[in-house]
């Protein structure tokens, strides 16, 4: 068995544009194209490869493109509506979901649940923060 992608790992590709049609989801899905944060400091720093494996404390970002039918539905679940809608910058847990590619396009496959938070500008996530020493 291959060794299994971190979802942050599975990056879009911005040069490549979102599919005219998307599959039509069922149920409680939600498709993601995930996008890459930050590969510099605010400073312009180049972060090695080895020093973004060394932060793969963060969750992954990406944008919603499209949600499933039951999607945000249960209102038991869901009591103040749906956490995201699509067009919106989503972040979830690494090992979440299910990859794909889909026309040339990369994509994640996740439930509605495993939406941890919206975020308004992916580009403002600084991947260069050190939790050990603040900064």
């Amino acid at each position: 068995m291959s060794k299994a992608l971190k979802n942050d790992e599975w990056i879009a590709d911005i040069d490549v544009p979102d599919p005219k049609v998307l599959p039509k989801l069922t149920g409680f899905h939600v498709l993601v194209r995930p996008v890459s944060v930050k590969r510099q400091t605010k400073g312009g720093i180049i972060l090695p490869d080895s020093t973004r494996d060394d932060i793969a404390y963060l969750t992954t970002v990406g944008r919603v493109v499209a949600l499933g039918d039951l999607a945000y539905e249960d209102k038991s679940k869901f009591p103040k509506g749906p956490w995201c809608n699509v067009g919106d910058y989503v972040s979830y847990g690494k090992h979440s979901g299910v990859k794909l590619i889909y026309k040339g396009v990369k994509l994640l496959l996740i439930f509605d649940d495993q939406v941890i938070m919206t975020v308004s500008d992916p580009t403002d996530l600084d991947t260069s923060y050190n939790l050990s020493t603040g900064g």
